[in-house]
């Protein structure tokens, strides 16, 4: 029998590439060549055709795409999925008359990956193909990063060529806009350049073991931003950009379809949902802080006064503001970002008929925070006069800028141009006495800008982001990837801006021409 087998390999082993088999005696097929079945060796129960599949060479790396979910392309189930490696769809089963095994028969693609179990098999053969070229295949459909790789990322500022022959910084990655989900992309690429929450989440060991009450569907969008970003960071690429479609399903599920892929939404709005979200799934509480709050959670003193009706006579009102309901009182509350109010923008024109783009300086926005700058709020029934003085900066700070006032008729949006350094702000004076001198660090530099373009309700979004390791900022708007002057940023409509706090007052983090 070997030395039969031996022959087989030397008259058919060169042209057709074919598996070492055994004879065994009995039928010979139509061809000539005889019959095969597993051979066990020892302990082993590998196919000997595991090692030499004739048909690798038939793997079309440029049609994989695993952004989208994992779904049988006919039965729509999630349940044991394969991805057919020649035309790139998915596929249930690889059993008898399964999808996978159907499709094989008939197209005659004989590749397939489980995309659960990261095995691949040969179909309708059906054994499985083990061969370390596949490796890159893998290691798309799910990057892996060492804490040596992850501690590296901000330290360098290399190009990787992905499959596809284009160039990119891994992090700087285009997002697909599948219909209206902009609003959605630039906050995901605003985190994930943000370096503790996106090292957090490159490692899924980080929070794989956290518990999670049975039916709690919240924790899918831990895996899925987890997912995203470790994809976002990939330095094995098939191509420069990213679908970010299944984290976006998992949003779509999770708010109850207050956020949805074809409707545009507002980014503030999703990034305050999106955060206290997160914050839940991984576990934290209003006083148990997770991996989020440590990274953005602030405190602030607020001073809150009760006013009097405006309609009511100057006597009453007198006689009201002596009442203790009406006295100050103070509070401390907790915030993962802050919001900057813009002054009413003028209605005026200019000579020339054009309406004049008004400015205001950043400071001048954040007086609200200084302890003085009194502010009136209307509820409902009652009218609040308040002030607020800031108690702890985080490590990163976010500001979002009031930019849309909404009435029951209409959006409107106030076109106010905010000039910002990019560079060195200091906050310390917007701190209570007894915050300066605990807090030892106040100085930011901006790292994300969010800008809003066009009419409210229409309009598009697009990010300014800083690449740690070269310094240099770039734009990006959904696929679109260009590098852009540091002047060329404070001129936007900026909507959301991240900041981060040097660790120590020398610490001047490489920021090209700010």
């Amino acid at each position: 029998g070997s030395v039969a087998a031996g022959r087989d390999r030397e008259t058919h082993g060169a042209t057709h590439n074919w598996p070492s088999v055994v004879r065994v005696r009995g039928w010979f097929g139509r061809q000539g060549f005889p019959s095969t079945v597993p051979v066990k060796v020892g302990r082993s129960s590998e196919d000997r055709r595991s090692r030499h599949c004739p048909y690798l060479d038939t793997i079309n790396r440029s049609v994989l795409d695993f952004d989208f979910e994992k779904l049988c392309s006919i039965s729509l189930s999630h349940i044991n999925v394969y991805a057919c490696l020649i035309c790139g769809k998915y596929f249930q089963g690889r059993g008898l008359k399964s999808h996978a095994y159907t499709h094989s028969v008939q197209f005659t693609h004989h590749v397939f990956l489980n995309l659960h179990t990261l095995k691949f098999y040969c179909l309708p053969d059906n054994y499985e193909i083990i061969d370390s070229s596949l490796e890159d295949i893998t290691y798309v459909l799910k990057p892996t990063f060492t804490r040596q790789h992850i501690s590296g990322l901000d330290k360098q500022g290399k190009l990787y060529r992905a499959y596809d022959g284009t160039t990119y910084l891994p992090g700087i990655v285009g997002l697909n806009n599948i219909k209206a989900n902009d609003y959605a992309n630039v906050v995901l690429q605003a985190l994930s350049n943000v370096p503790p929450l996106r090292n957090y989440f490159l490692e899924e060991e980080n929070y794989c073991g956290i518990r999670r009450p049975p039916g709690d569907i919240m924790f899918l969008l831990v895996q899925r931003f987890g997912e995203l970003m470790r994809k976002l960071w990939n330095p094995r690429n098939f191509k420069a950009h990213v679908s970010p479609h299944e984290m976006l399903q998992a949003v779509v599920l999770c708010s109850k379809k207050n956020f949805q892929i074809t409707k545009q939404g507002d980014a503030v709005d999703f990034l305050s949902w999106f955060m206290n979200a997160l914050h839940g799934a991984l576990g934290g509480t209003k006083k148990k802080p997770s991996s989020l709050t440590k990274v953005f959670q602030g405190s602030m003193r607020i001073f809150s006064k009760k006013l009097p009706h405006p309609d009511l006579p100057p006597e009453e009102k007198v006689a009201l503001l002596l009442k203790e309901e009406y006295q100050e009182e103070m509070s401390e509350s907790t915030f993962l970002f802050l919001t900057l109010d813009l002054p009413t923008a003028p209605l005026y024109k200019d000579e020339k008929e054009q309406l004049i783009i008004p400015q205001v300086p950043l400071f001048n926005i954040l007086a609200k925070f200084n302890g003085n700058t009194e502010k009136e709020y209307k509820t409902y029934k009652e009218n609040f006069l308040k002030r607020f003085q800031l108690l702890k900066l985080p490590p990163y700070l976010i500001f979002c800028i009031k930019r849309f006032t909404k009435n029951n008729f209409f959006v409107e949006k106030n076109p106010t141009i905010v000039n910002f350094p990019i560079t060195n702000v200091d906050l310390r004076e917007y701190l209570t006495e007894e915050a300066q001198v605990t807090e030892k660090n106040t100085t930011y530099d901006l790292v994300a800008n969010v800008v809003h373009d066009g009419k409210p309700t229409e309009g598009a979004y697009r990010i300014h982001v800083l690449h740690h390791g070269t310094g240099k900022w770039y734009e990006l708007q959904d696929l679109q990837v260009t590098d852009i002057l540091p002047q060329m940023i404070t001129l936007s409509e900026a909507y959301i801006q991240i900041w981060k706090r040097r660790e120590n007052e020398d610490d001047t983090t490489n920021h090209t021409g700010a």
